[in-house]
């Protein structure tokens, strides 16, 4: 294999080295199965970095000329008509080859599969957060939809705004202002949930390679759109008190962040809740250092022990904030009714990306959450599940106590859905939920929660979405198998006392 490059030429060395390549492919000089170089050993043969084979490794593979596989090297893809440089390729066609660099980076499952697991009837769920059917208030929502298309039905099956209908944004500005935010129609738009309210920030607002900022754990579906849009994700960790606002500043002035992305009120997945004075010490750092912040407020409604502290968005003096929240946790999930509030300049760029996206959320979706707030019944309902959902959280709680083995460590979260759990030394997440599947019963690893490789010493446990009983069994269940790991890797046995969530054990 001769490849002679040009250094003086104007083609970069990488391209040159995939060129040559791709002729000897195609003419039939390495045959398919043809076992390639090294990337190192082939960037010390031509003199190159390794950067510039990788590179040209990679434009190779994503041309569908060759393959990578693990223990066996980087080989030639058996492409059909090699050799052939006039041949019609014949089916089936390898699509995978067709596909981007960002196709790759947002391949994770994980919330495809939890949703997918929603109706598995013979297993206990405590792996999604979502809201529990039987609390849907399906009565009036069946009521205001036949209010509304025997009053306007043509008009609600019509093309709308990609801001969101003004009626729904003028109750969404009301509904804040209720919480001491001060955004009005204008500042507001209505999306298709916050997943995509953070997906419309990221792509207005990232570039690859971008620094961003998150919590350590966070939310999964934040960390699959910053990856999506190519950025680096730096972690800054958490202990009892919260966010360790000292890393967070040190880490604003090293990496120079496009943004930084918190959800402060009953966390996802710890459980916690920040507190009115480090929220306002977490602003006054984001001003010093001039880093916009995301604020992610899905579960402030979903509070037990205590009133929510007023979000970042209302204590925010200078607009630095964009807040995002939604109807799925304290409605239902399906009609996909979240909103983006925020700087106008900012929410205008959104809108224009909306329209080549899914140019609106359901006109008649949004009518329906207008009418139902309108008529006064949200405050009801919230009432309602908060009783259920803290009825179910104590089940979790008193489940714990009662069978977790020594080493097993939670928090007991003031709201939300979700109970964090550290496991005894030895036992992970990732070889927990595959006993775990045998037994019928499922959770989220913590390793799924991590900008990083950690988190593998965590579980998150999710009571909204089965019944006392229900949730009682599956802990069961759980702590048996959290057991049988640790008797096969030599006994369970307590962490170190000292360490940070020691002593919220058995809260």
């Amino acid at each position: 294999m001769n490849i002679v490059l040009d250094r003086s030429g104007r083609t970069p060395l990488y391209l040159q080295i995939r060129n040559a390549l791709r002729e000897m492919i195609i003419n039939g000089m390495l045959a398919p199965g043809y076992r390639l170089p090294p990337e190192r050993k082939l960037a010390a043969t031509l003199e190159v970095n390794r950067s510039t084979v990788v590179k040209a490794y990679e434009e190779l593979a994503a041309d569908g000329l060759i393959e990578s596989f693990v223990g066996r090297g980087t080989i030639v893809a058996g492409t059909p008509g090699a050799g052939t440089a006039n041949a019609c390729v014949e089916p089936p066609l390898r699509w995978t080859h067709l596909f981007n660099r960002e196709s790759a980076r947002t391949s994770d499952p994980l919330i495809s599969n939890l949703l997918n697991h929603l109706g598995q009837d013979d297993m206990i769920n405590l792996a999604a957060g979502a809201p529990a059917p039987e609390l849907y208030p399906t009565g009036d929502i069946a009521q205001i939809s036949a209010d509304i298309m025997a009053a306007s039905g043509h008009q609600m099956l019509e093309y709308s705004s990609p801001q969101g209908l003004l009626s729904l944004r003028t109750c969404l500005a009301e509904y804040m202002h209720q919480r001491g935010i001060s955004s009005g129609p204008d500042d507001i738009i209505v999306t298709s949930g916050s997943q995509q309210g953070l997906e419309l920030a990221a792509r207005i607002m990232l570039e690859p390679g971008d620094n961003v900022l998150v919590e350590e754990p966070s939310y999964p579906g934040a960390l699959q759109v910053f990856r999506a849009a190519g950025a680096r994700l730096v972690g800054v960790p958490r202990d009892r008190s919260g966010l360790r606002l000292e890393v967070l500043e040190q880490a604003m002035l090293r990496y120079r962040p496009k943004l930084f992305y918190t959800m402060p009120t009953y966390q996802n997945p710890a459980g916690t809740n920040m507190d009115e004075a480090q929220r306002r010490s977490l602003l006054e750092i984001a001003y010093r250092c001039h880093v916009p912040i995301i604020e992610d407020d899905a579960y402030s409604e979903i509070s037990f022990d205590e009133p929510p502290v007023p979000p970042l968005a209302a204590l925010d003096r200078f607009g630095l904030v964009l807040y995002l929240s939604t109807f799925s946790k304290m409605l239902f999930p399906g009609m996909r009714i979240g909103w983006a509030a925020g700087p106008g300049e900012v929410i205008r760029q959104m809108v224009l990306a909306r329209q080549l996206d899914d140019i609106h959320s359901v006109t008649l979706a949004q009518e329906i959450v207008t009418v139902y707030c309108q008529r006064g019944l949200l405050q009801g309902h919230l009432v309602t599940i908060r009783q259920e959902y803290n009825k179910r959280r104590e089940a979790m709680l008193e489940a714990l106590r009662q069978f977790a083995p020594p080493g097993m460590l939670w928090d007991n979260p003031p709201g939300g859905f979700y109970v964090w759990c550290r496991l005894p030394a030895g036992v992970t997440g990732e070889r927990l939920l595959s006993v775990c599947r045998s037994i019928r019963v499922g959770f989220v690893p913590g390793s799924a929660f991590h900008a990083d490789a950690g988190g593998s010493d965590h579980i998150r446990l999710s009571f909204s979405r089965c019944e006392e009983n229900e949730i009682r069994i599956g802990i069961e269940r759980i702590c048996r198998a959290v057991r049988q790991i640790s008797k096969e890797a030599g006994g369970i046995g307590e962490r170190n006392k000292t360490d940070d969530m020691a002593p919220l054990a058995l809260l």
